[in-house]
C-alpha cells in the first residue's frame, strides 16, 4: 500500500478529466457516478481519446483501469495533491439563501481595504479587477482545485467559495483546508435532488460535519433554527463558534431602521459599539453582511478597519438591486426562487420603503415542483399585484408551472412572456407601490424547451423606465 505522499506520484504531471469529450493524450479519466448517467459509459471513449488510465469503482481487470471504492474522494485526493498550492484563508459560505451576497460583501470589505481576495460562486470568479464566469453555484471539483491554485499563484490567500448542497452531497469541495465554514439560513430547495428536508440539511451540514478541520472557524446566526445543531456539531470537532444575531458571541444588533434605500444600524462587534450607515436594500442583508464582516475578521484581525469600509458595500448584482425609478416608485430585481426569499424580499421592501408591492415572478422547469403553490398563496398574502410569467420552463409546459403557481393565487394576472410581463407591470405601476421582479436575479438568459437565449431582467427594465 503506498503511503499518503507518494499515492499520486503517477498523477503528480498530468491533467485530469470527468468529460471523455475533452480528454486529451495521457489525462487521467475518472469515472464518476451521476445523478443521471455513469461515467462508466464514456471509459472506452475516453480511452480511444488517449487517455493514461480511468479510475473507476467498477470491478474491470484490465491495466488501463484503476479500481478505488469512491471515484469522488478519490479525486478529491488527486486534484489535492496535483494543486498543493492554495490560498491560506478560504472560507465556504453554505445556506439555502444569501450565499452570493455574503461572499460579494466579503470581496468588497477586502477590497476596499487593499488587500487581494476573490469569490468563486453563482455570479463566476471574482479577483483583483477580473471575472470568469462558470455554469455553476459550486463548479466541479477539478475546477475548483485549478482555480485556487491559480488564485494562489496571483498572490491572492483570501478566497471565499460558495457551498452548494449539490456540490457538498457530490463532494467537490472534498480535499481543501477551508479555514472558515458559514452557514446562512436553512428552507425548501432544491427538493427535486435531495427528495426531502432532511437530506437537504444533511448536505448542507457535511462542511461542518467532514470538512472543517480542529481549530478552524464557524459563523453562524443564533437566530436560526439549525444554530444549536452546528452548534453541537462544531463543539464536539473543537471548531470555533464566531456567531452574530440577538444572542451573538461576536456581532451583536443592538438597534435597526430604514432611511429610504438605506439602513441605519447599532451594533456591539467584539464589545465595541458603533453606528454605521448602510446603503443596501433588504433587512435580511444586514444578516449577510455580519456573515461577510466575520470571515474579514478570521483573515485581518481588525474590527474597526472592516467597520469603516461598510458604508461602501453594494448589492451584488441581481440581490436586492435596484434598477431605477418611476417617479417616486423603485423597480427592484432580486434572484429570490424559493418560497422563503419571496417571502423574506415581499416583506422587507413593504417595511423598508412602506409602500404596497408588486410582483413578477415564476417558476423554473424540472425543478422542486412543490415550491411552487407555495410561492403562489406568499404572492397573494404579501403582493398587491400579482404577474406570473415565465422563469427557465426548460423542457415543462410553461402554461402547466403557471397553472400550479395560480392555484395559491388566483387573482394574478398570467402573462407568460417575461418581458412583456416586465412591461406591463411597470406601466400599470403607481407612486404608492414598489415592483419586485424576482427569481432569475443576475441571470441574463431564459431556458425554454431546453434553448438558451438571451435574457436580463435589468436591461428588460430599465428600457421600459425610459
Amino acid at each position: 500500500m503506498l503511503n499518503k505522499k507518494n499515492k499520486f506520484l503517477k498523477f503528480q504531471n498530468r491533467n485530469f478529466s470527468i468529460n471523455s469529450k475533452k480528454v486529451k493524450k495521457n489525462d487521467i479519466f475518472f469515472a464518476i457516478e451521476g445523478s443521471k448517467q455513469s461515467g462508466n459509459l464514456y471509459s472506452s471513449e475516453a480511452l480511444s481519446r488517449g487517455a493514461y488510465k480511468v479510475v473507476t469503482s467498477k470491478n474491470i481487470r484490465n491495466k488501463n483501469y484503476l479500481i478505488v471504492k469512491n471515484v469522488r474522494k478519490f479525486l478529491a485526493e488527486a486534484c489535492s495533491a496535483r494543486y498543493k498550492e492554495k490560498p491560506k484563508n478560504i472560507t465556504a459560505v453554505t445556506g439555502t439563501n444569501g450565499k452570493s451576497s455574503v461572499a460579494h460583501f466579503y470581496f468588497q470589505i477586502l477590497k476596499n481595504l487593499k488587500i487581494n481576495s476573490a469569490t468563486i460562486g453563482t455570479l463566476g470568479i471574482f479577483y483583483k479587477n477580473k471575472v470568469k464566469k462558470t455554469n455553476l453555484t459550486t463548479p466541479d471539483i477539478i475546477t475548483i482545485h485549478k482555480e485556487l491554485n491559480f488564485l494562489k499563484r496571483n498572490k491572492i490567500d483570501n478566497v471565499c467559495l460558495e457551498a452548494s448542497s449539490h456540490g457538498l452531497h457530490q463532494n467537490r469541495l472534498d480535499g481543501i483546508n477551508f479555514k472558515v465554514g458559514i452557514f446562512t439560513n436553512f428552507t425548501q430547495d432544491h427538493l427535486d435532488y435531495h427528495k426531502n428536508l432532511k437530506n437537504y440539511l444533511k448536505a448542507k451540514l457535511y462542511l461542518f460535519s467532514s470538512l472543517l478541520k480542529k481549530n478552524s472557524f464557524a459563523i453562524i446566526d443564533t437566530d436560526i433554527p439549525e444554530y444549536s445543531i452546528i452548534n453541537k456539531i462544531c463543539q464536539k470537532r473543537k471548531i470555533k463558534v464566531l456567531s452574530f444575531g440577538s444572542k451573538g458571541n461576536t456581532i451583536k444588533l443592538i438597534s435597526h431602521h430604514f432611511l429610504g434605500k438605506k439602513q441605519i444600524i447599532k451594533i456591539n462587534f467584539l464589545d465595541k459599539i458603533y453606528n454605521i450607515r448602510i446603503d443596501l436594500i433588504g433587512d435580511f442583508q444586514i444578516k449577510n453582511l455580519f456573515a461577510a464582516m466575520l470571515a474579514s475578521y478570521v483573515s485581518i484581525k481588525n474590527s474597526n478597519k472592516i467597520i469603516n469600509t461598510l458604508p461602501k458595500i453594494r448589492s451584488a448584482t441581481g440581490r436586492m438591486q435596484c434598477v431605477g425609478y418611476k417617479k417616486q416608485s423603485a423597480v427592484v430585481v432580486d434572484y429570490a426562487h424559493t418560497p422563503d426569499a419571496l417571502k423574506k424580499s415581499l416583506q422587507t421592501l413593504s417595511k423598508q420603503f412602506n409602500k404596497k408591492v408588486d410582483v413578477v415572478f415564476g417558476c423554473g422547469g424540472d425543478r422542486d415542483k412543490g415550491k411552487r403553490y407555495k410561492m403562489g398563496k406568499i404572492a397573494d398574502q404579501f403582493a398587491s399585484k400579482i404577474y406570473l410569467t415565465n422563469d427557465n420552463p426548460r423542457s415543462e409546459n410553461p402554461i402547466s408551472i403557471v397553472k400550479q403557481i395560480k392555484k395559491g393565487c388566483l387573482r394574478s394576472k398570467v402573462i407568460l412572456d417575461r418581458k412583456i410581463a416586465i412591461k406591463s407591470a411597470i406601466q400599470n405601476l403607481n407612486s404608492g407601490s414598489i415592483l419586485l421582479i424576482a427569481g432569475k436575479g443576475h441571470e441574463n438568459y431564459q431556458i425554454i424547451k431546453n434553448k438558451k437565449k438571451y435574457f436580463s431582467d435589468q436591461k428588460v427594465s430599465k428600457f421600459f423606465l425610459k
